[in-house]
């Protein structure tokens, strides 16, 4: 039997720590919530209240739960009110020193038999449970933000934690209506281990000024379906606690540089610009706190976002294929009131010397495309703008085949079904040619997002490195496919888990593109994971 638990304490009342105190409460369980001065204690409590008076208004908590939920929870300022809980959990910051600090004090204060839980997201539970002398009885419990709304906990055993601590923890869990997934102490547990170098990789390309922040975030959101854009969610995160997280997990995880926090990151963190907290991160917000953005410095002119000015005319799009892909590019250039040639290659090009735009739709092979963009650049007439929809090829030499590179312009659809278009100019790509292409995307009713030619362009280069990593940590038998993917949905809320998106795209593909991200940078973290390639080799999927 599972021990019940029907006193805890929550030391700690910040954004997640009022969270955790109102989970608690929510089902029934009497919450001794702790800060370390009055000022704190009532900022907690203005955080509690806020959160549930927020449920009320939207209609997710009845007035009088609302209260009964309040009522379970007692508010004190010391540790000494927690000498009577069953379990403990702590929400301070993210510093090994400070949490240590804090165990050994709970150890003193807290009755033999009590649970002492961490909820750090990156740093090392077993480090954390040898500053007391119940180390068996130390788990993390690693709730996500905001921690009412999201079912995801990772429960997080140490070598020494107690079989009979951690399934009174996934019964506490069962208790609360979160799925939990169960894992060993490594750096970034799952869901941080997946989403960090991600956000990190993101930072390192708006630092680069390959793309700007708002088509970062919107190539992310509108290509994968995700709620907010790596920048955005850093604003929301914090870039502070994302600096330690990153800094924690390259140094105990191996020191992969992918998780080696960005300059600018360290930057912006000394400068005070914290995100949402501080009102200044990679965006602007109305105030600290709050999630309003306003205009600033970086924001783009809506005039200049405009391509009519230096778009060339088009009512005539030759379209090269004979595919599912092409014959969607016909159907949706159609539908939005452009003349439509189409064309097979097998055909002949000759059919396309007075279009305006050619998009092609060929095998994203480059011998391939490369012939094809020869024959283009001799029937096609001057000015005519010349996109490949290629998603892992250099633009640049398919432009240079053509003798005429500066009408060449990527307008990569993953398919034409999808909302975004990546515009990819190359280092000879013309102003004009990009002004079309952005224009050619909005009468589509697509958005644009405007990047340079580099293997993998915003999306799969943020995307594939990401579903690799997953596939390392299944390959060392970290966790489950399962629960990875939970992990993702529930914790940090993708649409998809990485291996059913991996085996949605096709694990053949998923490998070329992370072979080809790897042969432009060469760095050792974007290798493809051997798992991967074996699949690959034996004709297998995961089969989530």
């Amino acid at each position: 039997m599972a021990r019940e638990f029907t006193r805890v304490g929550v030391v700690g009342l910040g954004t997640m720590g009022a969270g955790i105190v109102e989970v608690f409460a929510r089902n029934g369980i009497d919450v001794v919530a702790v800060e370390i001065s009055d000022a704190a204690l009532e900022r907690g409590r203005a955080n509690l209240t806020g959160s549930t008076d927020r449920a009320v208004a939207r209609g997710k908590l009845a007035e009088a739960d609302r209260d009964a939920l309040l009522g379970r929870v007692t508010f004190a300022v010391g540790l000494a009110a927690l000498d009577s809980v069953d379990l403990v959990i702590e929400a301070v910051p993210e510093r090994l020193d400070i949490k240590q600090r804090l165990f050994a004090e709970l150890d003193r204060v807290c009755k033999p038999e009590a649970i002492l839980a961490t909820n750090t997201s990156s740093l090392s539970v077993t480090e954390i449970s040898v500053a007391t002398t119940r180390p068996d009885q130390v788990i993390g419990i690693h709730f996500f933000n905001p921690a009412p709304v999201m079912k995801l906990v990772e429960v997080v055993r140490t070598v020494v934690t107690s079989a009979d601590v951690v399934a009174d923890v996934e019964a506490l869990c069962v208790r609360l209506g979160k799925v939990d997934v169960t894992i060993n102490d490594r750096a970034g547990f799952i869901a941080n281990a997946l989403l960090f170098g991600y956000l990190n990789q993101a930072i390192g390309m708006f630092e680069a000024r390959y793309a700007t922040r708002e088509d970062i975030d919107a190539a992310m959101k509108l290509g994968c379906g995700l709620p907010l854009g790596p920048l955005a969610l850093l604003d929301l995160i914090g870039l502070d606690t994302a600096y330690e997280i990153l800094d924690t997990m390259y140094r105990r995880g191996g020191r992969d540089r992918r998780h080696s926090p960005v300059p600018l990151l360290r930057q912006m963190v000394t400068a005070g610009l914290l995100g949402r907290k501080s009102g200044r991160g990679f965006y602007t917000y109305e105030r600290p706190g709050s999630g309003k953005l306003v205009p600033d410095e970086l924001t783009p002119d809506p005039a200049a976002l405009a391509p009519a000015d230096g778009a060339r005319a088009v009512t005539k799009v030759g379209v090269v294929g004979s595919g599912e892909l092409a014959a969607g590019f016909v159907a949706a250039f159609t539908t939005a009131g452009y003349e439509v040639v189409p064309v097979d290659p097998s055909t002949g090009l000759g059919q396309l010397g007075d279009v305006d735009l050619v998009v092609e739709a060929v095998p994203d092979d480059l011998s391939v495309k490369k012939a094809l963009f020869v024959g283009l650049g001799e029937v096609c007439k001057p000015g005519v703008v010349l996109a490949t929809t290629t998603s892992a090829l250099p633009v640049i030499e398919l432009a240079m085949a053509t003798g005429r590179p500066a009408d060449v312009v990527g307008l990569h659809f993953a398919n034409p079904a999808t909302p975004l278009v990546e515009i990819v100019r190359t280092i000879r790509t013309s102003a004009e040619a990009t002004d079309t292409a952005r224009a050619v995307a909005a009468a589509l009713g697509k958005t644009g997002v405007v990047c340079g030619d580099r293997a993998g362009f915003i999306v799969n280069a943020l995307l594939f490195p990401y579903l690799n990593d997953a596939v390392r940590m299944l390959e060392a038998n970290y966790s489950t496919t399962g629960d990875i993917d939970n992990a993702m949905k529930l914790g940090c809320g993708y649409p998809t888990g990485p291996f059913e998106l991996l085996d949605a795209i096709g694990l053949d593909v998923s490998l070329a593109v992370q072979r080809a991200l790897y042969r432009e940078s060469r760095e050792p973290g974007l290798a493809p994971a051997p798992l991967l390639e074996q699949l690959v080799t034996a004709g297998r999927r995961f089969q989530v």
